[in-house]
């Protein structure tokens, strides 16, 4: 099992009553898909803020970070970077802004 390091965007903190960093513990492999469902199981007022209830996909204004990378277009099933599961690094769910 490992424990993944997640930061949140301020609204989403807001939301589920957090202060900083999240930790979730995922089982078996350490996907984007498998950390999200982490978060919004420890966090359920979370479902449906950062992914759609039903296709499951990351919302417009939702972008996914790890490892200075942007990982918000891969594919939700491939694995993290291993500085991620191993908790060096943090994944990071960031509010996107639109306009200049």
């Amino acid at each position: 099992m490992a424990a993944i390091r997640v930061s949140l965007p301020t609204h989403l903190k807001t939301l589920s009553h957090v202060d900083g960093e999240i930790v979730v513990e995922v089982d078996g492999a350490v996907t984007q898909r498998t950390v999200i469902d982490a978060v919004e199981s420890k966090y359920p007022m979370l479902c449906g803020t950062i992914r759609d209830h039903v296709t499951k996909k990351r919302r417009p204004f939702i972008r996914f970070y790890a490892c200075e990378e942007d990982l918000s277009n891969e594919d939700l099933d491939a694995p993290l970077p291993e500085a991620v599961v191993s908790g060096q690094e943090t994944y990071f769910v960031i509010g996107a802004m639109a306009g200049g």
